[in-house]
C-alpha cells in the first residue's frame, strides 16, 4: 500500500499546484505561466524523495521475508546422506506396501504395491492432489516413505546414498530451466566430463541441433532465461541434458504441453529416441498422449484405484473411462 499512497499523494498536491496556478493566473493575481512552471517543477523535486523512500520501504518488506526463509533454510537439518555409493539399474521399480504422508493427521499414499519391469512405459493419471506428484517425489528420493519400501531392480532405495539412486533417473519436466552459460555448458549439466563429439550427438538425437547451429556461436553461445529461447526450444535442450546421462529410468511430466504442434512433434519424436529401453514414468494431464502405455496407474485420493492398458480400462468403463471422456466433452 506504500507505493500507491504515496503516488496518490504526489499526483494530489501535482493537482493542487496546477489548480491554484491557473485560478491566479485567470483572475490576474501577478502569477505567469513561467512562474506556473517553476512551481511545478519544485513539486516535483519535493514529491520525488518520498516516492524513492516509499519504493525503499517496499524492498525493505520484500527483503525481511526473504530473509525469514532464508534463516529457515539454514535451520532446517541436513539431508542424511549415508549409504552405498552408485551402481548402475537396470530399471525395474518396485513399491511394496508404500505409506506415506506429509503430516500425521492427512494421509496420501496408503499401502501402494506396483511393480514395473525394465523397459515399461507407465503412465500415472488422476485429479490434482490424487497423489501423482508424490509418487514422483518418491522414486527419486525427494522424499522416503513413511512405512513399506521402494526398490530398484529388488534392492531397497534407502540403502544406498540419494545422489546414488538420482544417477539413475532423468526427469523432464513441465519447466526447463536454463541457465546462464553457453549451450554446451547447460547440456552437459549432468555429466560434467562429457565430450564435445557427446554432447553434439545427444543434441542431434534430440532434434535440439536443428536451432543451435543457427544461434551467433554454436555450442558456445551464451544463452539463459532473458535470452529468449522458446519453451519447445528449452524441453529439446532438457531431453539433451538427460540423454547425455543415458538413466535407466525416465520421469517425464507433460514435456509438450502448451507447445505449438510441429514443436511437439519434434520433441515426440526425442522422447521416442530417448525412451528406448528406458523404464519410463509419465505424470499425464492430457490423456490423449498416453494411449501407448505399457501400463496405465490411475490414482485418486493417494491409491491405485485402476490399472490396465488403455483399451482395457475403456472398457472397463469405470474412475478412467470418465477421466477420459471428460476431456473430450464438447
Amino acid at each position: 500500500m506504500v507505493n500507491p499512497t504515496t503516488r496518490f499523494v504526489y499526483n494530489l498536491i501535482y493537482a493542487l499546484v496546477c489548480l491554484l496556478g491557473a485560478i491566479l493566473i485567470i483572475n490576474g493575481k501577478g502569477l505567469m505561466v513561467g512562474d506556473l512552471f517553476v512551481f511545478l517543477s519544485y513539486a516535483n523535486q519535493y514529491t520525488k524523495p518520498f516516492n524513492e523512500i516509499s519504493g525503499v520501504l517496499t524492498e525493505l518488506q520484500y527483503s525481511v521475508v526473504s530473509a525469514d526463509r532464508i534463516l529457515k533454510l539454514l535451520d532446517e537439518k541436513e539431508e542424511e546422506n549415508s549409504g552405498k555409493d552408485y551402481e548402475a539399474f537396470n530399471g525395474n521399480v518396485e513399491f511394496d506396501n508404500v505409506y506415506f504422508s506429509y503430516s500425521p493427521d492427512k494421509k496420501l499414499l496408503q499401502d501402494l504395491n506396483i511393480k514395473v519391469e525394465q523397459g515399461q512405459k507407465i503412465a500415472i493419471v488422476g485429479p490434482t492432489g490424487c497423489g501423482k506428484t508424490t509418487l514422483i517425489n518418491l522414486i527419486v528420493r525427494f522424499y522416503d516413505p513413511v512405512s513399506g519400501t521402494i526398490k530398484f531392480d529388488g534392492k531397497d532405495v534407502s540403502d544406498y546414498k540419494r545422489e546414488a539412486i538420482r544417477k539413475n533417473i532423468g526427469m523432464v519436466l513441465q519447466d526447463s530451466f536454463i541457465f546462464t552459460e553457453t549451450i554446451k555448458e547447460n547440456v552437459k549439466l549432468g555429466k560434467k566430463d562429457a565430450t564435445d563429439e557427446e554432447i553434439e550427438q545427444a543434441c542431434k538425437n534430440s532434434f535440439a541441433d536443428g536451432f543451435i547451429t543457427k544461434t551467433e556461436n554454436g555450442y558456445d553461445t551464451v544463452i539463459g532465461e532473458n535470452y529468449g529461447l522458446s519453451q519447445g526450444e528449452k524441453q529439446l535442450l532438457s531431453i539433451a541434458r538427460v540423454m547425455l546421462c543415458s538413466p535407466s529410468v525416465l520421469i517425464l511430466d507433460e514435456a509438450t504441453s502448451s507447445i505449438d504442434f510441429r514443436t511437439e512433434q519434434k520433441i515426440q519424436k526425442a522422447i521416442e529416441n530417448l525412451s528406448k529401453g528406458k523404464t519410463v514414468f509419465t505424470v499425464a494431464h492430457r490423456l490423449a498422449t498416453i494411449k501407448n502405455a505399457d501400463l496405465i496407474l490411475v490414482m485418486n485420493k493417494g491409491d491405485v484405484i485402476e490399472q490396465g492398458t488403455h483399451e482395457e480400462l475403456l472398457n472397463k468403463k469405470g474412475f478412467y473411462y470418465n477421466l477420459y471422456n471428460s476431456q473430450f466433452d464438447g
